[in-house]
């Protein structure tokens, strides 16, 4: 069988309206994810795939996106290899892209010049690792004209997601590949599927096509008045019309080095609480998502940045991460970082605590701050004795963003005024907890609770003085239950 020609398009353009204030400034593929960006988890598949020639439709303030693509990705020219961003350019008229759909029919130049046999359409706002080759040899022996991936997922989140209903009685021959009977956008209810009654198939907005049936459905589409210009709303139903679509079961991928934790993992980050979900699913000891898989890397950017370090702060306080990823440029001067994802260069100063958290690049945060529960754009600086995400009303009432489960973001470069005094108060008493990890290490230890004490009073009297204040260390701070524990004074 001879090799085909394959083009790879990656939709770039969306706005992310559920993502804000992260996407004030920037489209949603180029958002900061864990020291990486959205759209380097759908372009790193691709060329691990062995996909090197790609085109990225973008559109929704896209500058630091092309920015990074073109810092980051680059091909060699002389083996025809290219990752290119591409704009809407208003070739098929006045207007700029209307749909997914559209984006490519307006950007048809770049399938006649490429003259590929197969299209591999993907979207640039996933976490997760799949080798597209499979697919596309599934959707080569299926005889499909279209091939859609799919994901299992529970009953009960059918309204979240397109959803895939396949003819089980039309037999493929290929593992994973079915007939798809239906495409649906988020129905109520849907039928479960026959090996596993408690799930469905959801569209992973990743699609196959032959090249000249894609061209075909995309010049149709663009003459209607009825369309709303959608690959999944639009496209992918003209074809399951026709009886020429499959569906590519994503369980049937194969990733090499994955482990049965993270095997078939896939998220979309399209909300705040699923973008912070993503990342907590980062920092365990056996994480839900591995990004320490070496056969299958996820590329991005390289940093000039020196190594991450954790110092001593003043007054000898105690710098450490426990249950965390920190990103190179990271220090971690005197403060206490847990449960948290740092990229980088992001400070933590003398005493502070950040605690479940997410910081990007250049967040500083100053003496004595708690950040909790937190998404921190870059640039942000978090002054001495402030909090984040320990008050919800109070930071409401700062004009910062909230989610309904509590999670605070701050958007990039947001301003955060000198706390008062009733501030700092909240602030040292949520920094005077110990870290859960060392709470559950010392729990039957008496000899290490009061060490520990100890070293929390150490750094509230720390970061008093880094910050300019002269107060003692927060009453009840130390919990020496036989009193034979001291008090630090200055």
């Amino acid at each position: 069988m001879a090799v085909k020609k394959v083009l790879a398009i990656v939709l770039a353009g969306g706005e992310g309206k559920r993502l804000m204030p992260l996407t004030a400034d920037r489209a949603k593929p180029a958002v900061p994810f864990a020291g990486f960006r959205l759209v380097d988890f759908a372009l790193s598949n691709l060329v691990n795939s062995g996909y090197l020639k790609i085109v990225v439709l973008t559109q929704y303030k896209s500058h630091s996106m092309d920015q990074h693509i073109s810092q980051t990705w680059r091909m060699s020219t002389q083996l025809g290899n290219y990752v290119a961003s591409v704009p809407a350019q208003q070739r098929r008229g006045k207007s700029w892209f209307l749909g997914s759909a559209n984006a490519i029919y307006q950007s048809m130049n770049l399938i006649v010049d490429a003259a590929p046999d197969i299209v591999v359409v993907v979207g640039a706002d996933h976490v997760y690792r799949m080798d597209f080759e499979q697919m596309v040899q599934s959707h080569i022996k299926s005889g499909a004209r279209a091939t859609v991936s799919a994901v299992r997922q529970p009953l009960g989140m059918a309204n979240q997601f397109g959803v895939i209903e396949v003819d089980n009685s039309v037999e493929t021959g290929v593992t994973g590949a079915h007939k798809i009977s239906a495409f649906v956008e988020k129905p109520e209810s849907t039928p479960g599927l026959a090996d596993a009654p408690d799930q469905f198939l959801a569209s992973m907005g990743n699609y196959v096509f032959d090249t000249d049936a894609l061209v075909e459905a995309l010049e149709q589409d663009a003459v209607k008045s009825d369309t709303k210009n959608d690959m999944g709303g639009d496209i992918i139903p003209h074809f399951v019309d026709r009886g020429e679509a499959f569906v590519y079961d994503f369980t049937t991928n194969d990733i090499p080095d994955a482990t049965d934790r993270d095997r078939n993992y896939w998220r979309d980050v399209g909300t705040i609480d699923s973008y912070y979900d993503a990342h907590m699913d980062l920092i365990s000891p056996l994480p839900i998502f591995n990004l320490y898989n070496r056969a299958w890397p996820i590329y991005t950017r390289n940093t000039t940045s020196p190594p991450a370090k954790f110092v001593h702060g003043e007054h000898n306080a105690v710098g450490a991460a426990l249950d965390s990823i920190v990103a190179p440029g990271v220090v971690v001067s005197g403060g206490v970082v847990e449960n948290s994802v740092l990229s980088n260069d992001v400070f933590v100063g003398t005493g502070a605590r950040v605690m479940d958290s997410v910081l990007m690049d250049g967040v500083v945060v100053g003496a004595g701050a708690v950040v909790k529960r937190a998404i921190i754009d870059k640039s942000v600086r978090i002054p001495a004795g402030a909090t984040i995400g320990v008050d919800p009303e109070l930071d409401r009432a700062r004009g910062f963003a909230v989610t309904e489960s509590g999670i605070t973001v701050l958007k990039k470069g947001q301003i955060v005024s000198v706390p008062e005094a009733e501030e700092i108060a909240v602030a040292k008493a949520a920094a005077a907890a110990t870290p859960a990890a060392l709470e559950l290490a010392i729990a039957e230890h008496r000899l290490s609770k009061e060490t520990m004490d100890l070293v929390v009073d150490n750094q509230l009297t720390a970061a008093d003085a880094a910050s300019g204040r002269r107060t003692s260390p927060a009453a009840g701070s130390v919990s020496a239950s036989d009193g034979k524990a001291a008090k630090i004074v200055e």
